[in-house]
């Protein structure tokens, strides 16, 4: 902990948490600890932990629990990756399929927009997803890729009480050709304003809640 924080029950509910967890505070100088943080604007306070588990692609697929995956095509800024896992968590997602290239990496930046989503989804890292796809696919799980101009909304979506795995693409471009290809079902977010697309933090959002609704 930075030793110039002002008083806050937040500080005091960590130094709580870490007395029982017998997890010890040093204080520190500003200085140091944004050193230690890496991100900017720490807060005044940095926690040091292990690092996190490796998944393999096939313990997302659980016996006798539907999967609710979600795939990342491309995402490359942190802000979005860490909203989507944020969202992702929130939204009963039971595992991340991230791409090894071209793609954020699960990073300080992404890890703080997360808000601790990280520590509960189990994230499985693949070499590309097309082919992480066709493996899921072996598993019967449907695969849905998230298109603008798709013609199937996310609402009405038939797969979606089935194991199945939302595809996003990236900023931009969107989808990439052979993941496109790969995928089961094209489905869209539903526009009414003047705009054609939305971030894809707030398309994943929509369309994680809606396979939610559906299997609720």
């Amino acid at each position: 902990m930075a030793r110039d924080l002002d008083p806050a029950p937040v500080l005091d509910d960590i130094r709580q948490l870490a007395g029982e967890q017998r997890v010890a505070i040093r204080e520190v100088g500003r200085a140091k600890l944004d050193e230690l943080a890496v991100t900017s604007a720490p807060q005044g306070v940095v926690a040091t932990a292990a690092a996190l588990p490796e998944t393999d692609l096939a313990d997302l697929v659980e016996e006798g629990r539907p999967a609710f995956l979600l795939a990342i095509d491309g995402i490359t800024d942190p802000q979005n990756l860490g909203a989507v896992l944020r969202t992702a968590d929130g939204a009963g997602v039971t595992g991340v399929v991230l791409p090894r290239h071209r793609n954020a990496r699960v990073t300080p930046a992404v890890t703080k927009a997360a808000a601790g989503a990280i520590e509960y989804l189990p994230i499985a890292t693949v070499p590309g997803i097309p082919a992480a796809l066709q493996t899921l696919s072996s598993k019967g799980v449907w695969s849905v890729g998230l298109e603008a101009d798709a013609q199937t909304s996310v609402h009405d979506l038939r797969v979606a009480t089935d194991p199945v795995v939302l595809v996003l693409g990236g900023e931009g471009r969107g989808l990439s050709r052979l993941v496109r290809e790969r995928c089961d079902v094209l489905a869209s977010v539903p526009l009414r304003g003047s705009l054609d697309s939305l971030n894809v933090s707030v398309a994943a959002g929509v369309a994680c809640y809606a396979v939610d609704r559906a299997r609720s």
